[in-house]
């Protein structure tokens, strides 16, 4: 199994806190749809600076899970509250280094 690092972009915040109680329980039915396959269910994002040359990313969190493929992972963001809330998901393979 390889792991995948799912970085979101975008979305919008709750609006009031019965609605962030709304959204935390989408991450929760989430978090158990995916269930082991989820090594990090990963956070928030916050400030940020980059170093050296280049820009940020614009990432707003990110989770990390492990699947047999690409498309597999990219399978696990079906029905995904971060795509709910009108965000974008990239899905990137961390590539094992040789040691």
């Amino acid at each position: 199994m390889a792991k995948f690092v799912l970085l979101y972009h975008g979305g919008s915040p709750p609006k009031s806190a019965e609605e962030g109680q709304k959204i935390m329980g989408a991450w929760m039915a989430w978090f158990g749809k995916v269930g082991s396959k989820l090594v990090d269910g990963g956070a928030p994002l916050g400030q940020r600076k980059v170093v050296g040359k280049g820009t940020a990313s614009g990432a707003s969190g990110y989770s990390i899970v492990e699947a047999s493929s690409l498309d597999q992972a990219v399978s696990l963001t079906d029905d995904h509250p971060h795509l709910m809330s009108g965000g974008a998901i990239e899905v990137c393979e961390a590539m094992p280094i040789p040691m």
